[in-house]
C-alpha cells in the first residue's frame, strides 16, 4: 500500500512526525513538502530534530496569498499524484498545503486520510477554518484527537470512517520531552532562568494584519513586567516593520529567532505562563501543565479552557494584562488520549 503525505508547515512536521515512524513499518510512504513554510529555522531543523525521512518531493511553493498559493500547490500536487498513483492521500491540520492536497486527492478519486479532523473555532474569518472543513467533507479517513471533534463532524452528518484516536501532538510530545531535556540548551542561549519568565508566541493573520490589534497586544507587554521571550515569525517580524512597531519599546522582553521542536518544548516546559495565538502552542502548554494566555475570540481546542487551563482574552489590552497576572491553579485532564494516536492510525488503515 501507497500513502502519499502532504505537509508544509511547522505543526505538520512535528504531526507527520511519529505517524510517518509507525507508518513506514508496514507500508510505502512518500512525502511532499510543499515549501508553504520555508525559513531553515520554520522547516529544515524540524526534519533535522524530528528524523522525519527527506521528502520526495519538494514544491518550494513559499509564502502568498491564498489564492495564489492554494493553486500552485495544487497544480504541483496533481502532477505527483498522477505519477505515483498512491492509494491514499495524507493530509494534516488545517493549513494551505492542507486543503491542496485534499482538493486534487477528490477530484481524483483518491480517498483522503485527514489527521486532526473535526476541529472547529465556528468563526469563518479564519482561513484555516475554511480548510479545515473544506477537508472534512472530502475526506474518506477523518481521525479525530478529541470527543469534541467527533462531534462536530456529527453536527455535520459526517459520520463515516470517523474515528477518535487522540491527538499525534501529544504522542511528539511524550516522545521527545527526554529529549529536549538532555540536548537543548536554549535556557543559557537566552539567559533564561525557569518558571521566571512568560513565552510569547503571536502569529496569526487575524492580529498580524491589523495594526491597532498589534499595537494592543505590544501594549499589554510592555505593562507585564516579567521577562517575555518571543521567538519571532519572520511573517510577524515583518508586519511589525511595515508598521513602524519598535519592539526596544517593550521593557524586559528578549526577541529571539525561530527555534527548533526541541528548544520550543523547553521553553514551553519552563515558562511561568505561555502568552500565543497558535493553536498548536496551546495544547503543547496542556500537555506540558503551564498556564496558558490565548489572545484569540475563539479557540477550536475547546478543552483546554476547562479550569482556566487557557484562558481567551482576545486583543483588548486590559484583559491580556489581566489574564496573564492572574493566579490560577487549574486541574488538567487526559482529554488528549494515551500517547498511542499513530499506532491507532496505522492500524486502522491497514484494517
Amino acid at each position: 500500500m501507497k500513502i502519499l503525505t502532504i505537509i508544509g508547515a511547522r505543526p505538520q512536521f512535528i504531526k507527520a512526525a511519529p505517524v510517518s515512524r509507525v507508518l513506514r513499518k508496514h507500508m510505502e510512504e512518500k512525502i511532499i513538502h510543499t515549501g508553504q513554510h520555508y525559513d531553515a529555522n520554520m522547516s529544515d531543523i524540524f526534519f533535522e530534530e524530528l528524523h522525519i525521512p527527506k521528502p520526495d518531493y519538494h514544491l518550494g511553493v513559499g509564502s502568498g496569498n491564498h489564492g495564489k498559493q492554494t493553486g500552485e500547490m495544487m497544480a504541483k500536487i496533481e502532477d505527483i499524484v498522477l505519477s505515483e498513483k498512491p492509494d491514499y492521500l495524507m493530509v494534516y491540520g488545517d493549513t494551505n498545503s492542507t486543503l491542496a492536497g485534499a482538493l486534487v486527492a477528490a477530484k481524483l478519486h483518491v480517498p483522503v486520510i485527514h489527521i486532526e479532523a473535526g476541529l472547529r473555532s465556528f468563526n469563518k474569518k479564519m482561513p484555516e477554518e475554511i480548510n479545515r472543513i473544506m477537508t472534512d467533507h472530502v475526506s474518506e479517513f477523518l481521525f479525530c484527537p478529541t470527543d469534541t471533534a467527533v462531534t462536530n463532524l456529527d453536527n455535520e452528518n459526517i459520520t463515516h470512517n470517523v474515528f477518535n484516536i487522540g491527538d499525534v501532538m501529544y504522542d511528539a510530545v511524550l516522545y521527545n520531552r527526554e529529549l529536549a531535556n538532555e540536548k537543548s540548551t536554549i535556557l543559557e542561549d537566552a539567559g533564561l532562568t525557569a518558571k521566571k519568565y512568560h513565552l510569547i508566541t503571536i502569529h496569526r493573520a487575524e492580529n498580524t494584519d491589523d495594526i491597532e490589534k498589534m499595537k494592543n497586544i505590544l501594549d499589554a507587554f510592555s505593562k507585564i513586567e516579567d521577562v517575555k521571550v518571543w521567538p519571532i515569525h519572520p511573517r510577524t517580524k515583518h508586519k511589525l516593520a511595515d508598521y513602524g512597531l519598535n519592539l526596544d519599546d517593550v521593557p524586559n522582553i528578549k526577541v529571539i529567532d525561530p527555534v527548533g521542536y526541541l528548544d520550543m518544548l523547553t521553553l514551553e516546559a519552563n515558562a511561568k505562563k505561555i502568552v500565543t495565538d497558535s493553536g498548536g502552542v496551546q495544547k503543547e502548554a496542556y500537555f506540558m501543565k503551564v498556564p496558558c494566555v490565548t489572545i484569540r475570540e475563539q479557540t477550536e481546542w475547546v478543552e483546554t479552557l476547562e479550569g482556566e487551563a487557557n484562558i481567551l482574552t482576545g486583543t483588548d489590552t486590559g484583559k491580556i494584562l489581566a489574564a496573564v497576572q492572574k493566579e490560577v491553579s487549574p486541574q488538567y485532564k487526559e482529554v488528549f488520549g494515551d500517547g498511542q494516536a499513530s499506532e491507532k492510525i496505522v492500524e486502522l488503515i491497514k484494517k
